[in-house]
């Protein structure tokens, strides 16, 4: 598979939007290592092999466990995850499919728990960043250019 278009190229103003938007989560609250783990995951369930590569590899720059990365995709059942990851990445699970029923009561109320409304809004903003550049990439074939 070809790549389909190259959204930077032709539309370069907004590619510069969502880069600022990503200067503006690096320097957010959320731990670094959690960012890893729900961009990886929102990629993994929107089945973007591109950013899965890339989130991965960062996610292990950062000196994430790669076990941890193995076991993301059932990070529910998992002992290795936290309370706290387990509340931020079961948010990015129901943002993420949205369609299913969106973020639920009983999930905003455990997020609640372990962080502040600034960083729920900046785990908004990181789980709908990561899920644009999802839809980007596979719907442009993105990942196929590169290798």
């Amino acid at each position: 598979m070809n790549t389909r278009i190259d959204i930077g190229k032709l539309e370069p103003k907004a590619y510069e939007a969502m880069m600022i938007m990503e200067k503006y989560l690096d320097k957010s609250t959320i731990e670094i290592g959690l960012s890893e783990l729900i961009r990886f995951r929102a990629s993994q369930i929107n089945g973007c092999a591109y950013c899965i590569e890339i989130h991965s590899q960062e996610a292990l720059k950062k000196r994430e466990n790669q076990n941890r990365l193995f076991a993301l995709s059932a990070w529910w059942e998992s002992p290795l995850f936290s309370e706290k990851e387990k509340s931020a990445l079961a948010m990015t699970d129901e943002i993420t499919e949205l369609t299913k029923n969106g973020l639920s009561d009983k999930t905003f109320e455990e997020v609640k728990k372990y962080f502040s409304e600034n960083e729920i809004a900046q785990l908004t903003m990181l789980i709908c960043s990561i899920n644009t550049w999802n839809r980007m990439a596979v719907s442009t074939h993105l990942f196929h250019e590169n290798k």
